[in-house]
């Protein structure tokens, strides 16, 4: 499941198996991506608290739908078909329209975000390529066409700690070898009124 060692959720004891409880999800399945932090667990802590942060917490405002459309964008453009495939399936639920989910997933797979989505949602999208690819080209100006398409400062800011999270993420994947092998697709710890609440579901 990744080119390192790991620890199961049978063999871990103290700390790790404290966090895994937190995590898991059906069946005591623990995702790969968490369990590959198994050797330091302090960094497995530091990832889930992010995650659920920006991406699961109910002080965003942004749907959480399109928090997941942007990871989807992200994990194409970075080719971390792992995070591709986990949070298009939370996507799908969230939409409720698989149709419409499978518009926007080939919409993103081939760059072509403007086929899917226009206003602000479109910007965002703009967005998250540049910071993607060319984090360096990122200026005021980019910054003030957010504004201009309807986000607040705010949400802006959730798009851009999105963005760079799925970027932290899909290279936590991509320089470890972590596979979907094992793995339940699309848990993800949903509850966002309570922050301190990881296990998926």
């Amino acid at each position: 499941m990744t080119w390192i060692k790991t620890i199961s959720y049978e063999e871990a004891e103290g700390k790790l198996k404290k966090l895994y409880e937190r995590v898991k999800g059906p069946d005591n399945n623990i995702d790969n991506i968490m369990m590959a932090h198994s050797l330091r667990p302090h960094t497995m802590e530091g990832h889930m608290s992010l995650y659920k942060h920006v991406l699961h917490h109910s002080a965003n405002t942004l749907p959480k739908w399109k928090l997941e459309a942007l990871g989807v964008y992200v994990s194409l453009i970075n080719e971390c078909m792992y995070c591709v495939e986990h949070h298009f399936e939370g996507l799908k639920r969230l939409v409720k329209d698989d149709d419409c989910a499978n518009r926007i997933r080939s919409a993103l797979t081939v760059g072509l975000p403007e086929q899917v989505f226009e206003g602000p949602d479109l910007a965002m999208m703009l967005y998250a390529n540049v910071l993607t690819t060319r984090p360096a080209h990122i200026d005021a100006t980019m910054i003030n066409e957010l504004r201009i398409s309807g986000l607040d400062d705010g949400q802006i800011l959730e798009v851009n700690q999105v963005v760079a999270y799925f970027s932290y993420a899909n290279r936590t994947v991509l320089g470890l070898g972590i596979n979907t092998e094992n793995d339940i697709i699309g848990l993800s710890p949903n509850n966002s009124d309570e922050p301190d609440n990881w296990n998926h579901a």
